[in-house]
């Protein structure tokens, strides 16, 4: 094989580059949402809220990061990762200090729910999956996983470190911290795409990225790809996929102290498992570029739905070995499918309104989390249980599974 040309390997390095930048900004922003599980206990013990109400920011946030996931696409279309970067670190810097000062429930969803959540979705995968289709056009499935796998990298640092600094400082204090922190990196952050949209736009590649010679493709619009079934099938897959994370995620520190368990060891056992999502989401997102999206996304449902069995056994503090088995099971899978997913969409549904398509689809997973993390929430003041919430997690899995597998006829 020819050795690769100068351009070719400053091309790859800077593809590289991009992936790594896109990792470390996802892994931030995610960080500074997921560490809401831990907040939620501290919101209920000082405003003595019930579950359903603690509950309400966090759904508001995963249906505001449905909705508002076709207006970050649009805007990654017309004004690139940089600014959107930008515009997102700043929106959470915001976000953080004015929740510092939360007195009511309305400005906690507002805060939260609303403008840290535009924020943390100007950071996250949509923001990043237009430059990196260009990139990395043959291992895409790879490409995204890397990405993916920062948001449960964040969740996983982030429950031990928001729980260690609400036990030493206060959650208002905790809030300051990270604001603190975000504001430090917002700019490093942008600095890091400022020749990023450019470089994507000029064509061209490497063999080390997977990338190829512009050719010919069809330039899918978001009404032409509305109509086709299979735009659909991957709504459905994002919906089922979100209700079946979301029924467990937020509330595993509550139920598991509910069992008896410490809330910082809790933390440390749960924060391992989400670490584990990182190889776990990376390994599948790359098989899947091997023997396909689907049976990848499969073998994820099934280790998902073994991890939320393992929840249901738990009784009390002696039960060690199954919270292990719950976190590590749930978490080595947790965020697996979305790679899975975008990359089936750009796989689809190729050309330059890809962010405005997957944006719109990503409406499916914000209000299956939504309905999931309340729901639960719900259930929970309603039975004083979470086993229903855990067997409605399954059946989500379940349809998911279905949905997905039924994708194999569009092909790979």
């Amino acid at each position: 094989m020819p050795a690769a040309t100068p351009r070719e390997s400053e091309t790859s390095r800077h593809a590289w580059l991009m992936l790594a930048g896109a990792f470390a900004t996802f892994s931030i922003g995610a960080s500074m949402m997921h560490a809401y599980t831990v907040f939620l206990l501290a919101y209920i013990q000082d405003f003595h809220w019930t579950r359903a109400e603690a509950s309400i920011a966090y759904s508001v946030s995963q249906l505001v990061s449905g909705i508002s996931a076709p207006l970050v696409g649009l805007l990654v279309d017309r004004l690139g990762t940089r600014r959107m970067v930008l515009m997102g670190g700043g929106l959470l810097c915001v976000g953080l200090l004015g929740s510092a000062a939360a007195q009511a429930l309305w400005q906690v969803v507002l805060l939260y729910g609303v403008l840290m959540t535009v924020g943390a979705n100007c950071l996250g995968m949509v923001a990043f999956v237009p430059l990196l289709s260009k990139m990395f056009v043959r291992r895409r499935g790879m490409a995204f996983a890397v990405v993916q796998a920062a948001n449960g990298f964040g969740r996983a640092i982030s429950a031990p470190l928001a729980q260690a600094l609400v036990t030493a400082i206060t959650w208002r204090a905790a809030y300051l911290v990270q604001a603190t922190l975000l504001a430090v990196l917002v700019i490093p952050m942008g600095l890091i795409f400022r020749r990023a949209d450019g470089r994507a736009e000029s064509g061209g590649g490497s063999r080390t990225t997977g990338a190829e010679p512009t050719r010919p493709t069809r330039n899918w619009t978001l009404r032409e790809a509305a109509a086709t079934p299979r735009f659909w099938l991957l709504f459905s897959v994002y919906l089922c996929t979100g209700m079946g994370s979301f029924f467990v995620s937020l509330h595993q520190i509550a139920f598991a102290v509910d069992r008896g368990f410490d809330p910082l060891y809790v933390a440390s056992v749960l924060g391992f498992g989400a670490l584990m999502s990182t190889p776990g989401i990376i390994l599948t997102g790359t098989l899947s570029d091997i023997i396909g999206r689907e049976v990848s996304a499969v073998v994820t449902y099934g280790i998902s739905i073994l991890g939320v069995v393992c929840a249901f056994f738990i009784t009390g503090p002696g039960d060690h070995l199954l919270l292990w088995m719950h976190a590590c099971l749930f978490g080595l899978t947790w965020g697996a499918r979305g790679p899975m997913i975008t990359a089936k969409t750009a796989d689809l549904f190729p050309g330059g309104n890809l962010g405005s398509i997957l944006g719109f689809i990503t409406i499916g997973s914000g209000l299956g989390a939504a309905i999931g993390s309340w729901g639960a929430g719900v259930i929970f003041d309603l039975s004083g249980s979470y086993h229903v919430a855990f067997a409605l997690s399954i059946a989500s899995y379940v349809i998911g599974t279905a949905a997905f597998w039924s994708l194999r006829r569009f092909g790979r």
